[in-house]
């Protein structure tokens, strides 16, 4: 067992609980335990707080619910990684976090999809970690996570939802420097990115990230909104 609790993020940055996703801090340097092999699969577990209770690690991952399955099951395991990609140590400037819910091009039947959450909850997760043999180790449960009712504030251009922007090579929408005042997603290993585009959360500007992806932590002021590409994802 673990004994780290995981925490939304503490960081000072609009979004961190919208009306389908949570932030979370990633669990850095929490997985050096001796049982726990480079190889081995950390997953985040998603469940509804009053299912955590009888919650039983499945012995297999091919025999967890998908999302789709989470009305009736209570939980589903999301957010892959392997703990190469948790180290412990300092990051600088830099800010790595988890948003759970952040996948709206996957399919809910497709396991370990980081679809959007379907409701305000509460949500409980717990990092899980799985060999090919079954469970190795867990952490503790976090808090109960609450999500937006509504807009925390009047959106920008008028309505709630995720917006996208284009991206330069350079990292930044066209036609707007860098400059201090901008938030710039520093692309990693994640699958959730919807090519070219940035996609911010609602309601605020903060870019997305998953566990191979670091966030600058600057401000970013939105303008035109796009729609972005149709792309696939699993």
């Amino acid at each position: 067992h673990i004994s780290y609790v995981p925490q939304l993020s503490n960081a000072t940055l609009a979004g961190t609980v919208t009306q389908s996703t949570f932030t979370l801090e990633q669990p850095r340097g929490q997985f050096s335990h001796l049982n726990i092999s480079d190889f081995d699969a950390i997953w985040l577990v998603v469940a509804h707080s009053d299912a955590t209770q009888n919650f039983t690690a499945p012995q297999r991952v091919k025999d967890s619910p998908v999302p789709a399955d989470f009305p009736q099951e209570g939980y589903y395991l999301t957010l892959t990684a392997k703990r190469a990609l948790y180290p412990g140590g300092q990051l600088g400037n830099q800010l790595r976090v988890l948003r759970v819910g952040n996948n709206t091009h996957c399919s809910p039947r497709t396991r370990g999809c980081n679809h959007p959450l379907p409701g305000p909850g509460p949500y409980q997760v717990k990092f899980l970690v799985m060999s090919d043999r079954g469970p190795v180790a867990d952490t503790e449960w976090s808090s109960e996570t609450h999500l937006q009712q509504g807009c925390p504030r009047a959106p920008e251009h008028g309505h709630c939802g995720h917006h996208y922007h284009p991206v330069s090579p350079a990292g930044h929408p066209p036609h707007r420097p860098p400059g201090p005042a901008h938030l710039h997603l520093v692309r990693g290993q994640g699958r959730d990115h919807p090519g070219p585009w940035e996609r911010y959360n609602t309601c605020g500007s903060m870019p997305i990230s998953g566990p191979g992806e670091s966030v600058g932590v600057r401000r970013y002021n939105t303008h035109h909104m796009f729609s972005p590409p149709a792309v696939g994802g699993s």
